[in-house]
């Protein structure tokens, strides 16, 4: 363990024996961090892959540097079919740890073949295209995008679950259960799927006690053979007899029965059924209104479902290139992959960060991973990327070329606000070709970040003359 000071080796003291700084506190963080590392490592080994998340970024949370803790979040996610939120944490990884990084082999088994990255985009689209099903009650179809998916990647635990949520809606209780079982098996400690499995194994425990066994069919008729010819005889039936006199016996007690019947048995038959009746409305009423909030808790579950992944539909509609171009999220890591592989490809990386569609980062829609991976990309070379552009433009606003210098000088001060060399030859570019109002607006800009400095000077003379 290394002093968070100086760098020294520190020892069992509590503080730093190289500059005397107080290491108690951290050691506990660093002790704390390893603690949450090693449970997130046996959750994972068991298949615990949701609570082996939550460990991990406790741990990341207490050490940000932790790098055998980001890589094997990183493959948890991958597990699970998280494919963006993997490679971010692994482009942090690289980005802290350049050498001596299992890392690479693993960004490099995803991105070695673009079919693959389309692959991924491709899920996340068709996922996404489910869940616009079910909000248009297309559930049919739902069920039909959601086994594609699951044909091309059986490990994507939220498809797992949307499915079996539509199951579970549609009252198929033995699929629900193979689909919360597929779940388990990837992500054994996944308090969603445990939930729906408690759901669907009550249903059918009340299924199978209501369940009434049919009855047998019994023989309407025998056959015997007598000498050459087979008799068949109706079984509930009797042969006529010449004497009749058993008949009117037969009838007279009838007659005497149905009256006994009438006026003694029958009203309390009558009084027993409408007993029977009343039981069975409540119990009809009962089950009615146990179902009926059996629906509204999985109609609250679908709504949250979608609320949480509300923003993967809104960020893959908004990254996946309609017109066949290369996506936003794809242009990210394309970026990231320069900016590790050869960082001192300054035009290379400035025209893959130009790919990428800034409002989409910027948008609140968009995971927080690939915001964080897109700002740190600007943070590391924004300044650069700025100079570069300044360059560019300040030569060709010496050359006159206006329209030129515009769109150089514009991306500099959007890579590094504040630059006021660049800001201050923006507003000159807008002078020169004869926009005054946005000349007059970017020297105000100039004379607003810079106050006091021979640029804010020069920047309301050129006002005053604009305006007279």
């Amino acid at each position: 363990m290394q002093c968070y000071h100086c760098g020294a080796q520190l020892t069992e003291k509590d503080f730093c024996t190289n500059c005397g700084a107080d290491v108690s506190n951290f050691k506990k963080l660093i002790s704390f961090s390893n603690y949450y590392y090693n449970q997130g490592l046996e959750k994972a080994q068991v298949r615990d892959l949701s609570g082996a998340v939550e460990s991990l970024k406790l741990c990341l949370k207490l050490n940000k540097y932790h790098i055998e803790a980001r890589n094997l979040l990183g493959l948890v996610y991958f597990e699970t079919g998280e494919t963006v939120a993997a490679l971010s944490e692994w482009v942090i990884s690289k980005n802290l740890r350049p050498e001596k990084n299992v890392v690479d082999d693993y960004i490099d088994t995803v991105q070695k073949s673009p079919a693959q990255l389309e692959a991924f985009a491709q899920r996340s689209r068709k996922f996404n295209q489910a869940l616009a099903y079910c909000q248009q009650d297309s559930k049919d179809l739902a069920v039909i995008q959601l086994k594609k998916v699951l044909s091309d990647s059986p490990s994507f635990v939220q498809a797992h679950l949307l499915l079996a949520l539509l199951y579970i809606d549609a009252g198929e209780w033995e699929k629900a259960k193979k689909e919360i079982n597929r779940c388990l098996k990837i992500d054994r400690g996944n308090t969603t799927a445990l939930r729906y499995l408690k759901e669907v194994e009550s249903a059918l425990k009340v299924e199978e006690e209501g369940r009434i066994p049919r009855r047998q069919n019994r023989e309407d008729a025998i056959k015997y053979q007598s000498g050459n010819e087979t008799i068949i005889q109706p079984v509930n039936r009797m042969e006529p007899r010449k004497n009749t006199g058993w008949l009117w016996a037969l009838l007279a007690g009838a007659a005497a029965g149905l009256a006994v019947a009438w006026f003694l048995i029958l009203p309390a038959r009558i009084q027993a059924a409408k007993a029977q009746l009343n039981e069975n409305l409540i119990s009809v009423g009962e089950e009615v209104d146990r179902k009926n909030a059996q629906i509204d808790s999985l109609t609250q579950q679908v709504e949250s479902l979608t609320r949480e992944n509300a923003d993967l539909t809104a960020q893959t509609e908004a990254l996946a290139g309609a017109d066949g171009q290369m996506s936003t999220v794809e242009a990210l890591l394309n970026a990231a992959y320069i900016y590790i592989e050869t960082p001192e490809d300054t035009e290379g990386l400035s025209a893959a960060i130009d790919q990428i569609d800034r409002e989409t980062m910027e948008n609140a829609d968009t995971s927080e991973a690939a915001r964080n991976l897109y700002a740190k990309l600007l943070e590391d070379t924004g300044t650069d990327l700025a100079n570069s552009y300044y360059d560019a433009g300040y030569q060709a606003y010496r050359a006159n070329d206006f329209d030129t210098a515009i769109e150089n000088l514009q991306k500099a001060v959007t890579y590094d606000p504040e630059n006021e060399e660049a800001l201050f030859a923006l507003a000159n570019a807008y002078r020169g070709k004869g926009n005054r109002r946005l000349a007059i607006d970017t020297y105000e800009q100039v004379i607003e970040l810079f106050p006091g400095t021979e640029k804010a000077r020069q920047s309301q003379n050129y006002i005053d003359d604009l305006q007279e």
